[in-house]
C-alpha cells in the first residue's frame, strides 16, 4: 500500500467534502493511503468533521496566490479544485500542474448549448434531441461576469480551455444538478420543508414528468477516486445512473421521511409558477455518461445516493434555533418555492371544478 497527497480546493463544501470522503474510505477498505489536504474559506462542522478522520485542514482564500503556493509547491498526486471559476483561477493552477500526477476541475453542465444557442442558464431553456455528450457545442469562452446567467457557464469554458490547453493530465467534470451533505443549494429541501411544515399536498407542473438529470457528489467522489488512478486530457459528463423525474424525485424523499402527499398533477392550464420545482423543465436535460462508465465508473442511483442528505437536511432544520432559518434560506433560489397560498388558492379553484 503506497502513501499519496490529495489536495482538494473548496474541501468543506458539498462536492469537496465528498471528495475528501471517498479517499478517506479507500484507505480505511485498504486501499492507497491518501493524506488529504483541504482548503476552505473557514472552518465549522464539515472541517471538524474530516479533520477528526485524519484530514489536514487549511483556512484561506482559493484566490490567494501565497495561500495555493503553500499548498501546491510541495507537489500532489491529486489536485482537486471544486471552487475553480474563471479563467484567472485556472491560471493560477498553471504553475504546479507538472508537479501533479492528475487534477480535476470541476465544471457545469450548464456550458453546453443547444442548435440556437441557448443553455441552462438561458431564460429560454435548451431543447436537445437526445442524451448531451461531451462533444456538444458549448457557449463560447468570456470574461464577463460569472455570476450573471450567460457569464457563469462562459467563465467555465474559459477556465476549462486554459487547463486543459497547458497539456498536463486534467480532467474536467461537468456535474448537473449537484446534492449531497453540504451542498450549498440543497434542492431537495422543497420536498424535506414541505414535509416538515405538515403540507399535505404536493403540486406538480406539467404531471411531474419534467427531467433534470441529478448529480450526487459521492458519484462524483467516485469519479475523482478512478481519474486519480488513470490521469489523462479528458471532459467527462458526470451524472446518476438515470434521471429521474420530478414525480419520482418527490415520492422518493418522502418515502425516506415517511410521509405520503396527495399528488395534484397539474396540466398546462395551471397558474403560473404554481407546482414548480428546482427540477422543472419544459424538456428533458439529460447528460450521456458513457466516457466515464468506460473507465469503469458505476454512477450511483439517486435514490440510494439522496439519503445522506435528506438525513443531514431535517438534522440541520431540528437543530436551527426558534426565529432563525436554515443556513441557504437567503439565497434567492428559494423565492417564491414557500409561498402556499398561490397553491392552496389553485387547489381551492381545482376543488370547485374551476381549475
Amino acid at each position: 500500500m503506497s502513501s499519496r497527497r490529495a489536495v482538494v480546493l473548496g474541501g468543506t463544501g458539498g462536492i469537496g467534502s465528498a471528495v475528501a470522503r471517498e479517499l478517506l474510505d479507500v484507505s480505511g477498505r485498504g486501499g492507497d493511503d491518501w493524506q488529504v489536504d483541504v482548503l476552505a474559506r473557514r472552518g465549522g462542522p464539515a472541517a471538524d468533521a474530516l479533520t477528526a478522520r485524519g484530514v489536514t485542514f487549511t483556512a484561506g482564500d482559493r484566490r490567494d496566490t501565497s495561500t495555493l503556493r503553500d499548498l501546491l509547491r510541495p507537489g500532489a498526486d491529486l489536485v482537486v479544485d471544486t471552487v475553480g471559476l474563471t479563467r484567472d483561477d485556472a491560471v493560477q493552477l498553471l504553475p504546479f500542474l507538472d508537479d501533479v500526477g492528475s487534477s480535476v476541475f470541476v465544471s457545469s453542465r450548464s456550458v453546453y448549448v443547444d442548435e440556437q444557442g441557448r443553455h441552462a442558464n438561458s431564460l429560454d431553456k435548451p431543447v436537445f434531441g437526445g442524451a448531451v455528450t461531451e462533444l456538444q457545442p458549448t457557449v463560447a469562452a468570456g470574461d464577463g461576469d460569472p455570476t450573471s446567467r450567460d457569464g457563469y457557464g462562459a467563465a467555465k469554458v474559459a477556465a476549462e480551455q486554459v487547463l486543459l490547453d497547458h497539456g498536463a493530465p486534467v480532467t474536467v467534470l461537468r456535474p448537473s444538478k449537484v446534492y449531497g451533505v453540504g451542498i450549498g443549494r440543497p434542492r431537495e429541501w422543497f420536498v424535506v420543508r414541505r414535509v416538515l411544515d405538515g403540507r399535505e399536498r404536493v403540486l406538480l407542473a406539467d404531471a411531474g414528468r419534467s427531467v433534470d438529470h441529478t448529480t450526487a457528489a459521492s458519484g462524483i467522489g467516485s469519479l475523482v477516486r478512478l481519474v486519480a488512478d488513470a490521469p489523462d486530457r479528458r471532459i467527462l459528463n458526470v451524472a446518476d445512473d438515470s434521471a429521474p423525474d420530478a414525480l419520482e424525485i418527490v415520492r422518493t424523499i418522502a418515502a425516506h421521511l415517511d410521509h405520503r402527499f396527495d399528488e395534484v398533477l397539474l396540466d398546462q392550464d395551471a397558474p403560473a409558477f404554481v407546482g414548480t420545482t428546482p427540477w422543472s423543465s419544459p424538456s428533458p436535460f439529460v447528460l450521456d455518461t458513457t466516457a466515464a462508465r468506460a473507465l469503469g465508473w458505476q454512477p450511483p442511483t439517486f435514490a440510494s445516493a439522496v439519503l445522506p442528505e435528506l438525513d443531514w437536511l431535517v438534522e440541520t432544520a431540528h437543530a436551527v434555533p426558534a426565529g432563525s432559518d436554515v443556513p441557504w434560506a437567503a439565497d434567492p433560489f428559494w423565492d417564491r418555492m414557500f409561498d402556499y397560498g398561490p397553491e392552496d388558492a389553485a387547489l381551492a379553484l381545482l376543488s370547485l371544478g374551476l381549475g
